[in-house]
Formats: structure tokens, sequence, C-alpha cells
């Protein structure tokens, strides 16, 4: 008797709907790819990554050897240490119950999203905006409803655009100030006229990212200052990323009502639980230490942005307006496009450009689309003088070499 065997073929791998066309975010995969290009050889400079280029303080990278000597290296309670909370919420002069501490601001807003939002619910956001904001309302099961605001309105969103933008679907209004990619920060007046119209809608929550709160060249108000009578719909999210260079160390928070962090920690207990211990202690230690590094730092991105702004602007090729937080600039490449490269290939988009000056000048670029605001391009100036210098000649070079219609 023969016995016959049946191999069964296995299913090739199904991603989740949730997840459909869902990918690592553009800026993360240009920034490897520049990475990569570099580590092959090639003379490669990128000045894509909002990241600060100064080390993490002294007195917090101590606090954190201190932890780790004193045995803080077990697991921590899902919502954050009490003494990260408790300097959190003195700062923001609420109680600790109303924040959660994170790994990072980016699962902050997951975390939000996935706790609050329905099938067909909407989220509103100004563009341009951070361009992982899309993917994570997505995979919530939200809608991101994308409100186009043009430089001539300093990429901020109006009083009335809001207005237009709120349907019955509404759950969220996305506010970033200061914004990345574009810098803008809104003042008190915009944000109290914002606040009218969300008086009108009181089904309509606000999330203001606020990571870049301390690199603000003008006055910074937050959210909740100006709409002390929404604090019951207000969630402000923040982080030691920027701030206090501490991008690795993986700490953000959020403030809130006692209703949305309880909801938040559940989501958050079924995936990460607790933040790192030693993250942690070292961002208590950046809270309540000497702020005087802030100071100085942030007058360093203000000189490295006016020098930047200058060369970009007096390149006939770009233009840009000067933003007054964080440390980017978003910049028109438009009159770029329908030029023709040396090697005769047309300039057609923002993407394309870019990718022209990744491979002729060896600069590496975030192009607008992946902001939502095409035939623009974002630039860091989160880096040493000599790297801007050299990048901003490198990309100076680069559009000089251009030639087609309208000019040389």
């Amino acid at each position: 008797m023969t016995e016959l065997t049946t191999t069964l073929s296995a299913r090739p791998f199904r991603r989740a709907d949730r997840i459909a066309n869902i990918e690592v975010s553009e800026i993360v995969q240009i920034s490897e790819s520049a990475a990569a290009m570099a580590a092959a050889g090639q003379d490669i400079i990128s000045l894509g990554t909002g990241e600060p280029d100064f080390p993490t303080p002294d007195h917090v990278c101590a606090a954190a050897t201190a932890a780790m000597k004193a045995g803080q290296t077990r697991y921590t309670p899902t919502v954050g240490t009490a003494d990260l909370r408790l300097a959190i919420a003195a700062k923001a002069g609420v109680k600790p119950q109303n924040v959660i501490v994170s790994t990072g601001a980016k699962q902050v807003l997951s975390n939000l999203f996935l706790a609050s939002l329905n099938p067909g619910d909407e989220v509103i956001s100004p563009a341009p905006f951070w361009t992982s904001y899309r993917d994570i309302v997505k995979f919530s099961g939200g809608r991101l409803v994308e409100v186009p605001c043009p430089s001539e309105q300093g990429f901020k969103i109006t009083p009335q655009q809001l207005e237009a933008a709120i349907t019955p679907a509404t759950r969220w209004l996305l506010l970033n100030t200061p914004s990345n990619p574009s810098g803008a920060l809104y003042s008190h007046g915009e944000l109290k006229a914002l606040a009218e119209v969300l008086r009108a809608h009181p089904n309509v929550w606000i999330a203001s990212d606020e990571i870049y709160e301390h690199i603000s060249y003008a006055p910074f108000t937050s959210v909740r200052a100006v709409m002390p009578d929404l604090v019951d719909r207000i969630v402000i999210i923040n982080g030691v990323s920027k701030a206090y260079s501490m991008t690795g160390w993986r700490i953000g928070w959020a403030i809130g009502p006692e209703s949305v962090i309880k909801a938040m920690s559940a989501v958050q207990g079924q995936s990460t639980s607790g933040a790192c211990s030693i993250s942690q202690a070292a961002a208590v230690a950046a809270l309540t230490g000497d702020q005087a590094l802030i100071t100085s730092r942030r007058a360093a991105f203000e000189a490295r942005r006016d020098y930047v702004v200058q060369s970009i602007n007096d390149n006939p090729l770009l233009d840009c307006i000067l933003p007054e937080g964080a440390f980017y600039l978003f910049i028109s490449c438009e009159k770029t496009l329908g030029k023709m490269t040396p090697d005769g290939t047309r300039i057609t988009d923002d993407m394309a450009f870019c990718a022209y000056v990744l491979k002729s000048a060896g600069l590496a670029l975030i192009p607008g689309r992946a902001f939502s605001m095409p035939d623009y391009f974002r630039l860091s100036y989160a880096y040493s003088d000599a790297e801007l210098s050299n990048g901003l000649s490198r990309l100076r070079s680069a559009t000089d070499a251009l030639y087609g219609p309208n000019g040389n």
C-alpha cells in the first residue's frame, strides 16, 4: 500500500487592511538611503533629519547613570513614574492624573487616536503637516482631513477654513505649533480666533503637538493657556526629544482630561507598557535641572535659521518665508519645475528635484509631498555650521546647473 503525502503550500503573508498602503515614512526612507550611500563611500550630506546636533546635557546623562547604579532598572508603571509625572504636571500646572508618559511623542499620538477614533471619524489637520499624522490616524480607524494652508497665510489654518472643514464626523483638530515642517507658530490671537470656532462645536476635541515649544523665536503660547474654558477637550503632546537633545531616549507625554489619560493607558498597557525606567529618570533631570542650555541652544538655532534663510532667498530658483519656530525651512522649488538637469532630465515635481539634488550634489533633502504639500522641500538646520555651509553650497551648485524655460 502506497502512502500519499500531500504538501500544502503556505499562503503568502497578507497585510491587515488597517495598514494597507502604510510604509515607513519618507523621511526615514530618505535618511536611511542617504546613510547607506555614505556608508558605501559616496560623499553625502544630509540636511533632512529633524534631530538636534547638540549632545544630551551632562547632568541628564549623569542622572541616567545614577538611576542605573541605584537599581532603577525594573518595569515602570504604565502611565509613567511618579517622579516624572509630577515634574510634567508641575511644569504644566495640572495634576499628575492628567499626565501619561510614553515611548516618544509618536506613541502618544498613536495611543490618543487608537483610544478615541471609530471608523469614519475625522481628524482635521492643516497642511503641510508632519508625515506620520496621516498614517497614525489611518491605522487608528479614522480619516485625516487635510486643509491646505499656503505660505501666503504662513502655513497656518484660518478660522474660516476650520469652520468649513468641520462636519458631523469631526472628532479632532490636530495642531502642531511650532510646526514640522514649516516652523509656523500660532500666536495668541490666532489661537483665540480658532477657539471662537471650536466653542460652537462641542464635539470637536483639540490635540496640540507642542514638541517644539522651547524652540520658538517669537512668544510661544500653549493652546491650554488660550482656551481655558475648553481644557476638558484639549490634549497636549510634548516631550524631551527636541529641547533637550534626547531623541534616542524616547520619552514623550500627553496632558489631558483624566478620562482620556485612562483610555490611552488602556492602549499603552497592551503594547509597550511603561516607558524605559532609565530614560524617565533622565527626563526628570532634564525638566527639573538647569534650563540655561535651552536659551543658549535656541539662540544658536535662531542664528542658523537666519543664515540659511538668507542663503535660500539669495537663490533665484528658491523661496522661503522666515519660520518662527522649530529648526526647519519649508522651501518652494516651484521655479525649478520644467527646467532641465545637465543630463537632460526634466524637473517635474518636488520628488524629481530632491532626487536630482541627491544624485548630482550628494545632498539629501525631504520632498514636500511627504508633508502633503508638493512643490516644496524641507531642509533641517539642526546641523553644524560647517555642514550647513557645505550643504547650501551644494544646493546652489545644483540649482545653478539647471537650464531651460525662463532662463539659463
